[in-house]
């Protein structure tokens, strides 16, 4: 399920998304909303929550990152929150068969795979082919996780067979073990390794073996500040958003 970006206001105030003044400035908004984001959003979804706040500066946006698995699970069980951004469409499709979204679910971005090696790359590492090498230490997402499965897959079309000495609950702690040299190296998203800058290196993922993964949003039905949850998810899909995404390497969806 890819949902089209078509989330224009005036589209949005069906759901009471867009507070504009008689100018067709959008009034600021206040009060709190808990984002559910994959992890791979950590560094974005920080820094557009500080963009908004200063526009709607009695706004609070407090953000609940892990693997989309797992937040979807914890949505579906009755967590308090008011947005779901997750790294894949399935864990989104989740909480839609369980009836817990407001509206659709909005594609914002896409994300593609890289290596993440030791610093320098002392391994020598080229391509997915060296992650089966016996003298590589290779880490990997859990297969639930969307890093984990989207991993598997990029190895199954390289036709390579790797066993991972680990697999982590999350693309952040594939990274940080690279990054902690407890590891060699690691499948991570592009966006992964460019935010630990010098603490790794990255290794490109051949083009016929890249998988790319999209990125949709929803606002939980119910929210606790419908109005701001919606102001959050029409930034993301604004020139503005976009910018902000793509500052961390995210690609359009």
């Amino acid at each position: 399920m890819r949902a089209a970006i078509t989330l224009g206001c005036a589209a949005m105030l069906v759901f009471g998304a867009c507070t504009t003044s008689s100018t067709g400035i959008d009034l600021p908004l206040a009060g709190d909303v808990t984002i559910f984001a994959a992890s791979s959003l950590v560094d974005a979804f920080r820094a557009i929550g500080d963009d908004l706040k200063k526009s709607n500066p009695s706004a609070r946006f407090t953000f609940n990152f892990g693997s989309s698995s797992t937040l979807a699970t914890q949505i579906t069980n009755g967590a308090p929150a008011d947005v779901f951004a997750s790294a894949d469409e399935a864990n989104v499709q989740k909480i839609v068969a369980a009836n817990l979204v407001d509206g659709v679910p909005t594609a914002f971005a896409s994300n593609r795979l890289e290596i993440a090696v030791t610093a320098g790359n002392p391994k020598k590492i080229t391509g997915l082919a060296d992650l089966a090498r016996p003298d590589v230490v290779l880490v990997l997402a859990a297969p639930t996780v969307p890093a984990g499965r989207y991993a598997l897959e990029a190895l199954t079309k390289a036709g390579v067979t790797a066993k991972p000495a680990s697999q982590e609950v999350d693309v952040r702690a594939v990274l940080n073990k690279v990054s902690l040299g407890e590891a060699d190296a690691g499948i991570v998203y592009m966006t992964d390794v460019q935010s630990a800058g010098a603490r790794v290196t990255g290794v490109d993922v051949a083009e016929q073996h890249q998988v790319v993964a999209r990125y949709p949003i929803a606002v939980v039905k119910d929210a606790k500040n419908a109005q701001l949850a919606w102001r959050f998810v029409q930034y993301l899909v604004s020139p503005a958003g976009q910018t902000s995404l793509a500052e961390f390497g995210f690609s359009k969806p």
